[in-house]
């Protein structure tokens, strides 16, 4: 019994425990409660690091270019720049205009010349144009740069295409009724003259008018937009067509009174005024304050004695009305 005793000394060796498992490198944690919740894979602490240390560099570099375009340094550069380029050579000395008819040289020059900088890279070429596109001359504008010194402005102008007369004030405009420039009374161009407010606005509506009797576009003299709605024009041989309302409603009447003055000259016949704002009936009225038969004068063309078929001649010494339903 006693062999079979084990003799167990002091500082003897210890039972051996089992190793720790280390964690292989690389290998993905579990993911967390929330990450398991919402289905989302594990995240790499080394992706973590490089995302945190990105995210950090990107806000200290937009914090120290903030800092640089307060203190003026992107600007204190360029500015050193074109000094350098200009030293080259590369400065305005020149413009170049292209297309300038009517509109004044000199008003594209000083835009053209009005630089912070002459230096030719600082010339901000978008801001000349939009200063030229202010005025109504241009319709369409661009400006190069020809190296090494010039600066090149082609400009499409505006066509003429009437004069507006409102409140004493006349102002030549464009077919679509664009002010272009104001005209002296002294020295009118022979162009259609068109009265009343708003009148320019609609200058568009009246040219696509016309376009419908071209027959009588070369003895249009001017129109006048009556109460916002409606045309009255009048022609160069002193007579007037009263338009109805609406764009439709006037077209076809001024199409009927072109075939009417094609198979019978009413223009410069003698009438004044032919009235067309009723599509059922055509009123043409002669003279103004003239002696009728019997020596009075007659002011309205509702006193007028008699009448005659539309076509016919005006009797002498009154004031005639001519209707005819059309």
């Amino acid at each position: 019994m006693a062999e079979a005793r084990a003799t167990i000394r002091r500082g003897g060796a210890r039972p051996r425990q089992p190793a720790p498992v280390r964690r292989a490198r690389g290998a993905q944690k579990r993911p967390g409660l929330i990450a398991r919740w919402l289905g989302l894979p594990p995240l790499d602490p080394a992706l973590v690091q490089r995302g945190v240390t990105l995210a950090v560099l990107s806000g200290a570099g937009a914090v120290a270019a903030l800092l640089l375009w307060w203190l003026g340094v992107p600007a204190m550069l360029g500015e050193a720049a074109a000094g350098l380029t200009a030293r080259a050579g590369f400065e305005v000395k020149r413009v170049e205009l292209r297309g300038v008819r009517n509109m004044d040289r000199l008003t594209v020059y000083a835009i053209a010349f009005d630089q912070h900088s002459m230096a030719m890279p600082a010339v901000d070429l978008e801001q000349v144009r939009a200063q030229l596109m202010r005025y109504g001359w241009i319709a369409d504008a661009r400006v190069s740069r020809r190296l090494p010194d010039t600066l090149v402005v082609d400009i499409v102008e505006r066509s003429p295409a009437a004069i507006w007369q409102h409140q004493g004030r006349l102002k030549l405009i464009d077919r679509d009724g664009v002010v272009l420039a104001d005209v002296s009374a002294r020295a009118l161009p022979d162009l259609p003259l068109l009265i009343g407010a708003n009148a320019n606005r609609h200058a568009a509506d009246l040219a696509r008018l016309m376009d419908k009797a071209p027959a009588l576009k070369p003895v249009l003299a001017g129109a006048n937009w009556i109460g916002e709605r409606r045309w009255d024009l009048r022609f160069q041989s002193g007579e007037t067509l009263a338009l109805p309302e609406g764009e439709a409603m006037a077209a076809r009447a001024l199409v009927k009174f072109a075939r009417l003055d094609a198979d019978r000259r009413l223009l410069g016949r003698g009438f004044v005024r032919f009235d067309m704002r009723d599509p059922k009936r055509f009123v043409a009225r002669v003279g103004r304050q003239v002696p009728a038969i019997d020596g009075s004068l007659i002011e309205d063309a509702d006193d007028a004695p008699g009448g005659l078929p539309l076509g016919g001649a005006p009797r002498q010494g009154g004031l005639e009305r001519v209707s005819e339903s059309i």
